[in-house]
């Protein structure tokens, strides 16, 4: 799933001015604050579309990818399925 973040949201969750100085930020914090936060953000958004040519750059963090298009947006992916998490329960 794929959701269109808030650039000001992410920006401030992790301290910085851009997406440049995000991965930098990411790989100051322990793992489980930045899961903890991009889930956070996940929750927070309704599902997008991103077309996957238009990625001009893009940061892998255990389950997510944050993706920065040419337009400067910025989209999550979370790979995990939520069906296939609820399925397995059963």
């Amino acid at each position: 799933m794929i959701i269109q973040l808030n650039k000001d949201s992410l920006f401030t969750t992790f301290a910085v001015e851009s997406f440049d100085c995000l991965e930098g930020s990411i790989n100051n914090m322990p793992p489980s604050i930045v899961e903890y936060h991009l889930s956070d953000l996940f929750l927070n958004n309704n599902d997008s579309y991103l077309n996957k040519r238009d990625i001009q750059n893009s940061l892998k963090f255990g389950d997510y990818s944050i993706y920065l298009d040419y337009s400067e947006n910025i989209y999550l992916e979370n790979k995990i399925q939520q069906d296939n998490i609820t399925q397995s329960l059963w």
